[in-house]
């Protein structure tokens, strides 16, 4: 059961980035109020306390998930782990592992989504959807030459071939795991190079589309996976990890 007195302990947030403000409230809940094995308030109520959205108390439970500080349990809610001496003195450490441990598994399932998907549309991408794929690598190569990362355009070829193989559900899960992996592939595409090689890549794996040529459309989508991604340096550190 949660405390009764930790509700009052709350402040309205007012910041643009309330997630991490959220985050930073709910740890200092737990460090102070809660022991392990208690449950948090749920969503709403967070949100209705906080006067937050309930995208933004996600967000920042996510983070502390991240740090080891909480752990989602099936029809329990969220509940406080026991705080390793290491979480607490150096979060940032904690936190970094886990999240490139998550990447690492997001990046798995890339290379065995994406390549069969590029292959699927060599044989069923429509004229239209050609075009579209050129006009996005276009605008990607404009903005490269602008000194642009071209992060959104990266984004939306990789999309464009999963809306060519013509399969609705691959589409959903496309979406979500490019949202998840967008804040590495930014910071990726910041590397001295790394945008170059992406539109590179891109352009081999339409070149294979255009030809109708399944396997070097996968071949290619194949060589993109893994050599199109990094595990950044350096990472920010608010209170939490950046998660959007």
């Amino acid at each position: 059961m949660t405390p009764a007195s930790a509700k009052p302990d709350f402040e309205v947030i007012r910041r643009n980035r309330v997630y991490e403000e959220v985050a930073k409230q709910i740890e200092r809940l737990i460090l102070k109020k809660l022991k392990p094995g208690d449950k948090l308030p749920s969503e709403r109520e967070l949100a209705d306390t906080l006067r937050v959205s309930r995208g933004s108390i996600r967000d920042a439970i996510r983070g502390l998930e991240l740090m080891g500080m909480v752990e989602p349990r099936q029809g329990m809610g969220t509940i406080v782990k026991e705080i390793s001496a290491e979480s607490v003195v150096n979060p940032f450490a904690n936190a970094l592992k886990r999240r490139k441990e998550l990447v690492g598994e997001l990046i798995d399932f890339r290379k065995m989504l994406e390549p069969p998907l590029a292959a699927r549309a060599a044989t069923h991408a429509s004229a239209e959807e050609i075009a579209e794929m050129e006009e996005i690598l276009r605008r990607q190569e404009e903005k490269q030459n602008q000194g642009d990362a071209a992060v959104d355009e990266d984004t939306e070829f990789h999309y464009s071939v999963a809306l060519a193989s013509d399969n609705s559900v691959v589409l959903k899960m496309i979406d979500i795991l490019m949202e998840q992996l967008r804040d590495t592939r930014a910071r990726s595409l910041q590397v001295a190079g790394r945008s170059e090689k992406s539109l590179s890549g891109h352009r081999r794996i339409l070149a294979a589309i255009k030809r109708r040529d399944s396997e070097a459309a996968k071949a290619a989508m194949s060589k993109q996976v893994l050599t199109g991604w990094m595990w950044p340096p350096v990472w920010p550190y608010l209170g939490i990890l950046e998660l959007s």
